[in-house]
């Protein structure tokens, strides 16, 4: 596969920093003052403070030593890819340090997602995990084959639980920074809201697996909110990309040995000591015509608007188990493995509003078009859906339902012909000049380029590895 027939997405939309922004904040994570990096670079005070002001630029050769002596990733100085985000400043110099460094760590973050999951699955015995995936998997989560998905049982449980672990304990308090002098934020979320806020951020009502497995048919759910989990899967991340830059000068060759959250957490299939709450992840194949290979829907999350999995391919759609609003009836409604997948669908290919609770009566799957037309497409054959396992990725321990989608090309261009490029969490990606619902090839080379060398979420990653595996009984 030549380069120029490889992945295709537009960068054009992505916001920048100024270098200055991006050396002060990386001076004061560090915290050096400006005197002694101009030294060590050949400069004057006053020429780093006016670079860091903006009224100076900065020429190939400072970046280049900015990157070296301050650590900088050189994408974040315009050495390759832009990066994304804001700068935020404070008047207390130890608050705008704190701050700093947690912004520089989290950047450091999202663009070492896929190498730091790859490293954190080591950290799990070798039986939990999920080959070619940084994926782990507790026993009977993944079927010996792909199921049908309406064949698993889900049984709802509403009563209040209790959480021993929110991410709110003392062994997070490196990764919380300052809110006030001496006062750390209180939630990782929190200091997400306050510091690095993307495009959606909510907390909403989200289903929280209570236990059972797929083996056995049958899983059991309460009722959580979306910050439950990330407090602490973000919260994990977070310290695992502080320890590497602060123990391996930013390698992510070894695992650090001092990880106080990830052992507090203890066994990370334990659902009574943390909030579990999965998202569900579908992998969609588009059956072409012959002799065209199938293809597959893929998608890249924009650090700018998501919270989690930023800055990684993944597979499409993809999105978080939860009633679409927050009235009661809706969590009875809503909760179904499939309807969450016709949400989805309706969202990030068809660029419709996010369903966001404002409404007074539950959703009308029965008189739904795209629910119906969804439905008929399953009954006639022309397309099927499959439940693949369940895991948690090895890096934020969030959990997710694998799904995989494959729809003949006809029901496709019937349902999905008007899909659109841009969605509120990203871009569909393309190859080459083709439009992003062609899809990539379905084949061993790309497969196998995906995951061995793309930076891609560990759950579609997982739903890509487990459905060229079970290729042949999913697509004849």
């Amino acid at each position: 596969m030549q380069e120029a027939d490889w992945l295709r997405r537009d960068e054009s939309t992505a916001t920048t920093r100024s270098i200055g922004q991006v050396v002060r904040e990386y001076r004061l994570a560090a915290g050096a003052n400006q005197g002694t990096v101009a030294e060590a670079l050949g400069l004057t005070q006053q020429f780093l403070s006016q670079i860091e002001k903006g009224s100076r630029k900065a020429t190939l050769e400072h970046r280049r030593g900015f990157a070296r002596v301050l650590g900088i990733p050189p994408e974040e100085v315009g050495l390759a890819h832009p990066a994304r985000g804001q700068v935020f400043t404070d008047a207390d110099p130890s608050v705008a340090a704190s701050r700093g460094r947690w912004r520089a760590q989290r950047h450091w973050l999202n663009s070492h997602r896929s190498e730091l999951a790859r490293m954190a699955i080591r950290y799990y015995d070798v039986d939990y995990r999920l080959p070619r995936t940084s994926l782990i998997s507790g026993e009977g989560w993944v079927p010996a084959a792909p199921i049908e998905l309406d064949s698993i049982r889900l049984h709802l449980d509403e009563r209040p639980r209790t959480i021993e672990v929110t991410g709110a304990e003392r062994q997070t308090r490196p990764v919380r920074p300052l809110r006030l002098r001496d006062i750390p934020f209180e939630t990782y979320s929190t200091a997400v809201r306050h510091l690095d806020p993307p495009r959606l951020f909510e907390s909403r009502p989200s289903y929280r697996y209570l236990g059972g497995t797929i083996s056995d048919g049958s899983m059991n759910f309460g009722l959580a909110a979306y910050f439950d989990k990330l407090d602490v899967s973000e919260a994990l991340a977070h310290e695992t990309a502080a320890a590497c830059l602060a123990h391996a000068a930013a390698s992510t060759v070894h695992l650090p040995s001092s990880l106080p959250f990830r052992e507090l957490i203890g066994d990370p299939f334990d659902a009574a000591r943390r909030a579990i709450i999965p998202a569900i992840t579908t992998l969609t194949i588009r059956l072409r015509r012959f002799p065209e290979s199938p293809t597959f829907l893929l998608h890249w999350r924009d650090p700018d608007r998501v919270a989690t999995a930023a800055g990684l391919y993944d597979v499409i759609p993809a999105g978080e188990f939860q009633p679409s609003g927050i009235a009661l009836w809706d969590r009875r409604n809503d909760f179904s493995l499939w309807r969450n997948i016709v949400r989805e669908y309706s969202e990030e290919l068809l660029g419709h509003p996010e369903h966001d609770g404002t409404r007074s009566t539950p959703i009308d799957y029965a008189n739904w078009p795209l629910f119906q037309n969804l439905g008929a497409a399953r009954d006639r054959g022309t397309m099927s859906v499959h439940l693949l396992g369940f895991g948690l990725d090895a890096l934020t321990l969030a959990a997710t339902l694998l799904t995989v989608v494959v729809i003949d090309n006809d029901a496709f261009d019937d349902m999905f012909g008007a899909a659109v490029r841009y969605n509120d969490e990203g871009e569909i990606v393309g190859i080459g000049d083709g439009r992003g619902t062609d899809g990539v090839p379905f084949t061993r080379e790309a497969v196998t380029r995906m995951l061995d060398t793309e930076p891609m979420a560990a759950p579609g990653a997982a739903c890509l590895a487990l459905a060229w595996q079970h290729r042949h009984s999913l697509i004849g």
